[in-house]
């Protein structure tokens, strides 16, 4: 079953009254709450909840960077890259301008264009590394909200880029060798560490992180 969890303009239909509504999923149960049961075990999204819900107190603010890469329909090739080759090396892409090295601008514009008009906290848009690769912030947000504003940040520009004919790939190493990965870096801080003195809050809750080994191995965007 489906639980609205958040709504926001259709930029895709302006002018109207239509939204969009951002849904998590539960087991169906007649003796549940409206009828829902468990979340279904790919809702990651319910125990999230309950831990913003937690520390609500502490005003958990998060600034999401999503990296991604333009693709042609075929998937295989990078959007601007040529057919049997590879571009010029690393070096003039990254917040780069000009038609030689900046490949997908109209798509990543009208997908900023798309989440202001939705109400998504969309706060930059930068070309990145890699040629047809790009980067958009999203934030800053409270607690839950992050996680569903990305959510339907992503689901934009899915539809962004079905308009332009091309394909999207949050895949954090699309291409192999030494051409750079996509990552989603997570920005965060609480009431605390924002307030006077916060440096000692920030430092207080480093020592509580585990060693990045144990955080999760080997990154494979390769930062």
């Amino acid at each position: 079953l489906l639980k609205p969890c958040a709504v926001y303009k259709d930029p895709f239909r302006p002018g109207s009254d239509n939204i969009l509504v951002l849904c998590d999923c539960y087991k169906p149960d007649p003796d549940g709450p409206r009828g829902l049961g468990e979340p279904i075990p790919t809702n990651t999204r319910a125990a999230c909840e309950k831990i913003m819900t937690k520390i609500k107190a502490a005003e958990p603010w998060f600034g999401i960077e999503q990296e991604y890469t333009l693709f042609e329909p075929d998937k295989k090739t990078p959007y601007g890259w040529p057919k049997d080759g590879e571009p010029g090396p690393q070096g003039p892409y990254y917040c780069s301008i000009g038609t030689e090295n900046a490949f997908g601008r109209a798509v990543v514009e009208a997908h900023y264009k798309a989440c202001l008009y939705a109400g998504i906290n969309i706060s930059g848009i930068n070309g990145e590394v890699m040629p047809g690769q790009w980067e958009y912030q999203v934030g800053p947000c409270t607690g839950i909200a992050s996680g569903d504003q990305l959510l339907a940040s992503r689901y934009l520009l899915i539809r962004v880029c079905e308009q332009y004919g091309v394909v999207v790939s949050f895949d954090p190493k699309p291409i192999p060798g030494d051409w750079n990965g996509a990552g989603c870096h997570t920005n965060v801080s609480t009431k605390a560490m924002r307030a006077e003195g916060g440096y000692d809050a920030i430092l207080k809750a480093m020592e509580r992180l585990p060693p990045p080994r144990q955080q999760g191995g080997d990154n494979p965007a390769g930062d």
